[in-house]
């Protein structure tokens, strides 16, 4: 089984040389930026095989860095790069993954970008054949509305869509949104960062109800299992340990796909043998 992470963020420090976005929008999620290095050894100690870099917001709409670490590492890391949605026409979504390493898309739409300002990327990237991350808490509907205008258009929704700061209680809430949308078949669900919802007292075993009902509505086959490393609560490979023993509630077959498979097939970015 081929373990593959489906987010992480590696980061550079706030320089004159290569600043951070003045609006300040977003705050990096730990003092010390994590670098390539750093992420490869965690990989390597927790038994991960490859992993999606997602550039972070905080260093605004840009991707050298990611793009940077999978030419060093090609057969371990790829990018779900960042664009400016308010730059129509930066740059030719046909090309986009002509970059070494770049998979797709990933949007975030909880700073002052919303999903109206998108109007333009969701045909384009459906014509280009893009696979798009998306995350946008309380427009879960929304993202749904767009999946149905454009079928052809990949979309998998971010941390189950819940905020920054959530915790185990808001995820019945963020269930039936997700749940709902569920006949969808070009969208998809990562359960990543869950345990960072977690609370004094409450353990991994406690989110296995809802990684069911996540699998029992999508299936599998899209569902992707992620950590997004850089917040983690809890030691990396305890994460990754409570996902390849199936969370207690899948079989071996959900597990495989789930932990690798399916988000190999989504982005075509394919196995290789470990």
């Amino acid at each position: 089984m081929v373990i593959s992470d489906a987010q992480v963020h590696i980061w550079g420090a706030d320089t004159p040389v290569r600043p951070w976005p003045a609006d300040g929008h977003a705050r990096a999620q730990r003092a010390v930026p994590l670098g390539v290095e750093e992420l490869i050894r965690e990989m390597d100690n927790a038994g991960v095989d490859r992993a999606v870099i997602v550039p972070p917001s905080w260093e605004g709409d840009r991707n050298d860095l990611a793009l940077d670490a999978a030419r060093q590492h090609p057969s371990r890391l790829a990018v779900m790069g960042r664009l400016d949605l308010k730059s129509h026409g930066t740059r030719s979504l046909r090309r986009w993954r002509d970059l070494p390493g770049m998979l797709g898309v990933r949007l975030t739409f909880h700073t002052d970008v919303g999903v109206d300002d998108a109007e333009w990327f969701w045909p384009e990237a459906a014509d280009a054949g893009l696979p798009v991350m998306i995350f946008g808490p309380g427009q879960t509907a929304a993202f749904g509305e767009v999946a149905k205008r454009f079928p052809d258009l990949r979309l998998i929704v971010d941390h189950l869509n819940l905020r920054t700061g959530a915790s185990l209680a808001d995820l019945d809430s963020a269930l039936e949104a997700l749940l709902k949308l569920s006949d969808l078949s070009n969208l998809a669900i990562k359960i990543s960062a869950l345990p960072c919802l977690l609370g004094p007292g409450e353990s991994v075993e406690s989110l296995a109800p809802f990684i069911r009902r996540v699998i029992d509505a999508y299936g599998a086959d899209r569902t992707m299992w992620g950590s997004d490393l850089s917040r983690l609560p809890i030691p990396y490979i305890d994460w990754v340990t409570a996902g390849t023993s199936g969370f207690n509630c899948l079989s071996p077959t959900e597990i495989a796909q789930v932990m690798g498979a399916s988000l190999a097939t989504w982005l075509d970015w394919p196995e290789e043998p470990t």
